[in-house]
């Protein structure tokens, strides 16, 4: 079978048109490589962000239960604070009255000495 290059007379024709056509394969497949580096760069690209995504989501879930529980824990110190106080005033009110019963007493036994005759020691 006898390859057809065309009017008779240039026989390079054939042979130039055959490398610009290689040529274009050539650049046509660099651009596909090119192509498919592009979209698996992307696609790497696009996980990375979902792993952000993810991580800055899983943050804002921990900000969130860490603000919660300081807000638990303010609220813990402000009732202890206030049971502490509670208590504190609970026991003033007991020694204030054990030392008023202390003071009445003594007033008791400063008057019973007092009373004419009394000497015995036991009897106060």
């Amino acid at each position: 079978m006898k390859e057809d290059h065309g009017p008779p007379g240039n026989p390079a024709q054939p042979k130039a048109t055959a490398d610009v056509a290689e040529s274009g394969r050539n650049e046509a497949e660099k651009f596909r490589q090119w192509a498919e580096e592009a979209r698996e760069a992307r696609d790497q690209h696009r996980e990375a962000l979902e792993m952000v995504r993810q991580e800055r989501e899983r943050l804002r879930e921990t900000g969130e239960s860490t603000r919660i529980a300081g807000e638990e824990a303010r609220s813990a110190a402000e009732q202890a604070r206030h049971a502490t106080l509670d208590a504190v005033k609970a026991t003033a009110e007991a020694l204030a009255s054990t030392l008023e019963g202390m003071k009445m007493v003594e007033e008791m036994r400063r008057t019973i000495r007092s009373v004419r005759g009394v000497t015995d020691r036991e009897s106060n």
